[in-house]
C-alpha cells in the first residue's frame, strides 16, 4: 500500500514527535508499504523518510522547484523518486493521487491545509481513502473538540466526523490501516442538503 504522510517540515519541534513518526515509518516499510510526501529532509517529513528509508520502504518525494530555487526546505537526498512541480496545487495533486491512504502526523500550516482538502475531497465524494490522524502527544485533541464544536453548532454534520479516525498510538493506526475496514458510506451524500 501506498501511504501519504502529511506533517511538520520545522527542525524545532520536540524530539519525541520526530521519534514516534519515524517509529510508525520504519514499521510500515518493514510491513512492505511505501511512502509518498513531500519530500523534505527536516522535522516529521525527514522523520517519516528516516523510517522508510531504515525500513528498506519506497520512497516517492514530491516538491515545487521553487522550494529548491528559493531554499524553503532542504529536499530529502534518499528518495527512490523525486518529481518537482510547478506549482503547490500541482504537488498535492500528485500525492493525493499516487496514495491509498492518509495519515497526517503533527504540523503546521501547510500540514492543516492538506488535511482539510483532502477531508472536503473526500467529503464531496472525490476519493474513499482512510485518513488516519496520528494524536502524537494529544496534539489532535482540540482539532477533534473544534470539530466537535462545528457539530454542535450544525456546520457540520455529524456524519463527517466519520471522514477521518484518530490514533493516539502506532499499533492501532497501522491495524487499521492494513484492516482498511473504512466506513461503509457513500461519502457524497455528506454535502447533499
Amino acid at each position: 500500500m501506498v501511504v501519504c504522510i502529511y506533517g511538520a517540515s520545522s527542525s524545532h519541534i520536540d524530539e519525541s514527535f520526530k521519534t514516534a513518526v519515524y517509529s510508525l515509518a520504519k514499521e510500515l516499510a518493514e510491513k512492505g508499504h511505501s511512502l509518498v510526501f513531500g519530500a523534505g529532509s527536516e522535522g516529521l517529513m525527514g522523520s517519516a523518510a528516516e523510517g522508510f528509508t531504515d525500513g528498506g520502504g519506497y520512497i516517492h518525494g514530491v516538491i515545487p522547484h521553487f522550494f529548491k530555487e528559493h531554499g524553503y526546505e532542504a529536499i530529502y537526498d534518499k528518495c527512490d523518486k523525486l518529481t518537482f512541480t510547478d506549482t503547490m496545487a500541482e504537488r498535492k495533486t500528485i500525492m493525493e493521487d499516487s496514495c491509498n491512504a492518509f495519515i497526517v502526523v503533527p504540523g503546521g500550516i501547510g500540514t492543516f491545509e492538506e488535511l482539510f482538502q483532502i477531508l472536503t475531497l473526500k467529503q464531496l465524494g472525490r476519493h474513499e481513502k482512510p485518513i488516519l490522524l496520528y494524536n502524537i502527544n494529544g496534539y489532535y485533541d482540540n482539532l477533534n473538540t473544534f470539530f466537535n464544536k462545528c457539530v454542535e453548532k450544525k456546520f457540520i454534520r455529524k456524519e463527517c466526523k466519520k471522514l477521518y479516525k484518530v490514533f493516539n498510538d502506532k499499533e492501532s493506526l497501522i491495524k487499521c490501516l492494513e484492516d482498511n475496514k473504512d466506513e461503509d458510506i457513500e461519502w457524497s451524500i455528506l454535502k447533499k442538503n
